[in-house]
Formats: C-alpha cells, structure tokens, sequence
C-alpha cells in the first residue's frame, strides 16, 4: 500500500476528489492521476488525524486502526485512487468495529468497491 506523502498530494485530494463522510470520518476520493502522470494499478492511501482529536498516542491508534482496515479489504477496492481518510473526534471513542463498518460504509457510498468481491 502507498501512501499519500506530501501536502500538496493531501491538497490536490481535497480539492478535485469528492467527499463523503459520516460520524468518524470524511473519505476524499480522487481518481486523478497521480503525481507521476498517469494512472497507476495501485491504491494510494492518506491518512490525516487532527490534534483537535487527542493526543499522540489517541491520533497513532486511530490511524492504525484505519490502515489496518484498509489492508484487509484492500482487494475489495477498485484500483488507481488516491484516498485521504480524515478522522473525526468522535473516532477517538470508536471501537474497531465502528471504524471498519464507517470505512466501508463510506467506500460503497462513494462506489469504490468492486462488485464481484
């Protein structure tokens, strides 16, 4: 899995991807090619957790727990995204559970999961 790195990779998300969000996050999803040009085969995903949510160690498992969800159903996904997850407080009192069922609830909203999975 790739990561979205700079700001200005987080900033072109935000500004040419569409955003769907729910009660612990916001999923920005941009099908633009990325920095190289062109489309890729590989997702990239950008996680970004504001200090507004909690401390280091609040904002650290919130972004493990969304990668790690990610990594379990990254064949579910369609390929060639760039994604920038951002975390809303009411994560930092989530369980597991509730942020894998927000993730995926907002994936299919948006239609980033394929149909024969």
């Amino acid at each position: 899995m790739e990561s979205l790195r700079t700001n200005e990779e987080f900033r072109n998300c935000y500004k040419t991807g569409k955003s769907y969000a729910n009660r612990y996050l916001v999923l920005y999803v941009c099908a633009e090619p990325n920095r190289t040009g062109h489309f890729t085969e590989q997702n990239r995903l950008g996680i970004s957790v504001s200090k507004k949510v909690g401390n280091s160690v609040v904002r650290h498992k919130i972004r493990r727990r969304i990668k790690e969800v990610y990594r379990l159903h990254e064949s579910m996904f369609n390929s060639g995204l760039d994604m920038a997850v951002v975390a809303r407080t009411a994560a930092k009192d989530a369980a597991y559970q509730e942020i894998e069922s927000a993730f995926l609830s907002l994936s299919r909203k948006a239609g980033i999961l394929r149909e024969s999975v």
